[in-house]
């Protein structure tokens, strides 16, 4: 297998005031992301990609890509349920420096598996970077489905596990792509030890666990899965039940972390977003004051 592993943190975009991208802040984050000894960074879903204009998404991955300065692997998520504006995406992702590419197959209607490859192929070739196939609930991709594509596209060599039952469909993914593909865990990460018994080679969690996480790979590849669990029951999972809550408090949760680290200068999220009711708000005060270390605070330019 080729594909990525380890720990591939998604970073979170962070706003100024005016709803700008703050470079200044993302700098921090990066810089602190890679400290922990992470194995790539990725910009997607995670990062409010959707609310990113074409030329915002350009700009911060350049900025990324110019940071990381080749240390570990840039993906970049460029799915789009067609196919010309997947291509371009791709296009212009290779084109700013990403080193692979993230894709889930069009959910914009049901479509056979045909199709699905047809449309994987073109970005392929149009960008010509490896792809890693995301099985997200709006477009699953079954074990039999990742091994066609695996077959037919060669430039995908990973797939990142995200529908539920995540445990069991790593387990199933695994055993059908055999070594074709490589298999990460998904949807917060909450279950990376139990996919790791079922082969799941990392995950892709949120930039301000990235801690965390790298303990938790850490001890499973040590084959102390107890210190592992420990981990995720104490510091990870806690995160994770606040997170997915509702909508999308999860971009609060974990803003409010950065934010108390002292990477972040404030915690916005771009709208639309769902704003966590006085109930909610009470309980992200209390998750911070028990996991963020407050750090020197940085002042917004602008």
């Amino acid at each position: 297998m080729t594909g990525i592993e380890g720990i591939v943190p998604i970073l979170l975009t962070p706003f100024r005031r005016d709803l700008s991208i703050d470079y200044a802040s993302l700098r921090r984050e990066v810089d602190a992301t890679l400290a922990t000894g992470v194995h790539g960074i990725g910009i997607a879903i995670g990062s409010e990609i959707f609310k990113l204009t074409s030329e915002e998404r350009r700009e911060i991955l350049r900025a990324v890509v110019d940071q990381v300065e080749g240390r570990v692997p840039v993906v970049m998520n460029t799915s789009a349920p067609g196919t010309a504006p997947a291509v371009q995406l791709a296009r212009d992702a290779a084109e700013a420096g990403a080193d692979r590419l993230m894709i889930w197959p069009p959910d914009f209607f049901a479509l056979g598996p045909d199709p699905v490859i047809e449309h994987l192929s073109r970005i392929a070739e149009a960008a010509g970077l490896p792809i890693v196939l995301q099985d997200v609930p709006q477009a699953p991709i079954s074990p039999a489905l990742a091994l066609r594509i695996a077959e037919a596209v060669p430039l995908v060599d990973t797939i990142k596990v995200e529908t539920n039952p995540t445990v069991a469909q790593v387990g199933a993914m695994v055993q059908a792509v055999e070594d074709k593909l490589t298999v990460l865990g998904g949807a917060g990460g909450g279950t990376l030890v139990e996919e790791h018994r079922r082969g799941a080679r990392g995950t892709m969690p949120f930039a301000s666990q990235a801690a965390e996480f790298m303990a938790v790979w850490q001890a499973l590849e040590a084959g102390r899965e107890g210190d592992a669990a420990q981990i995720i029951e104490a510091q990870i999972l806690p995160v994770s039940r606040l997170g997915f809550q509702s909508g999308d408090m999860f971009y609060h949760v974990h803003k409010a972390l950065l934010h108390r680290a002292g990477l972040f200068a404030n915690t916005l999220v771009r709208p639309p977003t769902a704003t966590p009711d006085d109930i909610t708000g009470a309980e992200l005060d209390r998750l911070l004051d028990r996991f963020a270390k407050p750090k020197e605070r940085h002042k917004e330019t602008a």
